[in-house]
């Protein structure tokens, strides 16, 4: 059984349309957690806790977003700072840092898909690899973190409007990509999993899949995806939310 941490808000700010930046303090939190990781947090006046995606860890602090786009992450987004969550995490397989050696890596994220790619970059940087960040969101006022990612390495911001930086999908920009990637990570909705997969199916990479919960631990079985192994099925919130491309069926 996951254990329940108190975590402080230290800080709540609205850095884009519908979008949060939620910072909260807790150092035993903060040293476990993993890119890729989520926490799963109880929600005033709500039953079910909310999955949100690790962004950064920072000290003692790790910071998530969200979007406000139901009654629970409305009523998160209302909360004041010195406020206390209770929250279970870090939840969940993350990406398999150790597994990388210093290379050119590509990170693919969609929306709310690109805060735990974040964390990710600044440790992929630090293990000596050369990130490429491909960035989609719906139009320029939803765009958030460019120039965290700018800062990491190259970075194409999409917008489907083309309000901002490149018009479509962010697969349409990966021919732009010049340098010899060896292998991808990628987070954000269904569809666009599925299309990055298929575009670059001779290279290895990894997903990271954006699904609602029930209990958040593995005993509730709500948010299973098929397989294509032996055993048909698996959870997304204890096996996942990270998986080898070939492994899930989109």
């Amino acid at each position: 059984m996951k254990k329940v941490r108190l975590m402080h808000v230290s800080k709540i700010t609205p850095i884009a349309t519908d979008t949060i930046e939620l910072v909260l303090n807790n150092a035993e939190v903060a040293q476990l957690a993993i890119p890729g990781q989520f926490l799963h947090i109880a929600v005033p006046g709500h039953t079910l806790r909310r999955p949100i995606s690790i962004a950064n860890v920072n000290g003692d602090t790790v910071t998530i977003l969200f979007k406000t786009i139901g009654s629970g992450t409305k009523a998160l987004a209302s909360i004041n700072e010195g406020d206390v969550l209770d929250v279970l995490g870090p939840n969940g397989n993350g990406f398999p840092i150790d597994t990388i050696k210093p290379s050119i890596v590509l990170l693919i994220g969609g929306g709310i898909g690109v805060p735990p790619l974040y964390y990710l970059a600044k440790t992929l940087k630090r293990k000596g690899c050369q990130v490429i960040s491909v960035l989609g969101f719906q139009t320029k006022d939803y765009v958030f973190y460019e120039k965290q990612f700018k800062a990491i390495g190259k970075t194409y911001i999409v917008t489907d409007d083309g309000s901002y930086g490149h018009k479509g999908l962010v697969t349409d920009v990966l021919d732009d990509i010049t340098e010899p990637f060896e292998t991808y990570f990628s987070c954000g909705p269904l569809p666009m999993l599925k299309a990055v997969r298929d575009y670059l199916s001779v290279t290895p990479g990894y997903l990271s899949l954006e699904e609602r919960m029930g209990c958040g631990i593995g005993a509730c079985y709500a948010c299973v995806i098929p397989t294509n192994d032996k055993n048909g099925y698996k959870k997304i919130c204890q096996q996942g939310p990270v998986f080898k491309s070939e492994v899930v069926k989109l």
